[in-house]
């Protein structure tokens, strides 16, 4: 069964349900997508990751997986980080067509910008302070962070990852792993976010090798999300989806490491 037939097939499974009764303030999901702006990340690269999500909610795919949640709707904000964070557009109610499209141009708007270092542990303590400030009761809480390399300011990324999972927050993964190499990438950067950043109920990631493949995969990863962690266990089988899988004795300091040494140079 390909990506895209699988996620139709439990849309449709999922979209017959009627939408419970809930508060105008309740959602399905309450959804942060912290995305990578640091110098590691190529302009154009950060071009296609931007155009991915303003595509992405524009897709009947994505609608119909929120719709077919018990309540029929999400709370999004969208996140820009690197050794600091930013909150690019806040907490957004999408519910159809009409709102998703809404975040979607609203998001099109918006200046490209660029932040120093990589401070995964900070764009994860930063994304789970947003939610208290939220006026949505998200039945599901969860941080989507997406980057190119290790954490190199900040706390351990571990540390941060214990601490968001603790609240009850899942964090999924988007590593991206481009063919470069450069002073700040690590080959198994996929194993670094399994080990290191990724947690709580259902976390999986999904990894980009291509930049062709930005577009379809962040759609996929935002559908997973949606559906919820059951959807997300059925897919593993078929896509580049993977759960936890913490490897003994895996080197969680390796970006703060490589750091040291460029100081020390």
């Amino acid at each position: 069964m390909t990506l895209r037939c699988a996620l139709l097939v439990c849309i449709g499974l999922l979209a017959g349900s009627t939408p419970a009764r809930a508060s105008p303030f309740d959602v399905d999901l309450a959804l942060v997508l912290a995305v990578d702006v640091s110098y590691s990340m190529e302009a154009d690269e950060q071009q296609l990751q931007r155009q991915g999500y303003v595509n992405a909610f524009l897709q009947p795919a994505l609608v119909a997986a929120i719709r077919s949640g018990p309540i029929g709707r999400i709370a999004v904000t969208y996140v820009e980080w690197g050794g600091s964070a930013a909150q690019v557009l806040p907490w957004t109610l999408i519910d159809g067509t009409g709102s998703a499209r809404q975040f979607s141009e609203a998001l099109q708007r918006e200046p490209m910008r660029r932040i120093s270092f990589t401070s995964i542990s900070n764009a994860l303590a930063f994304s789970r302070k947003l939610f208290p400030l939220s006026r949505f009761r998200g039945v599901r809480r969860v941080i989507d962070i997406s980057g190119d390399g290790p954490n190199n300011s900040g706390v351990p990324a571990p540390v941060a990852r214990n601490s968001t999972v603790a609240q009850g927050i899942v964090i999924d993964g988007l590593p991206i792993l481009l063919p470069r190499r450069d002073a700040e990438s690590i080959p198994d950067l996929d194993a670094y976010y399994e080990n290191c950043v990724i947690g709580g109920d259902g976390a999986f990631l999904l990894k980009i090798s291509d930049t062709r493949a930005f577009a379809q995969a962040i759609l996929a990863k935002l559908i997973v999300e949606i559906l919820g962690p059951n959807v997300a266990r059925l897919q593993r089988s078929e896509t580049a989806v993977r759960p936890v899988a913490a490897q003994t004795g895996y080197n969680c300091f390796v970006g703060e490491e490589m750091q040291e040494r460029r100081i020390g140079q």
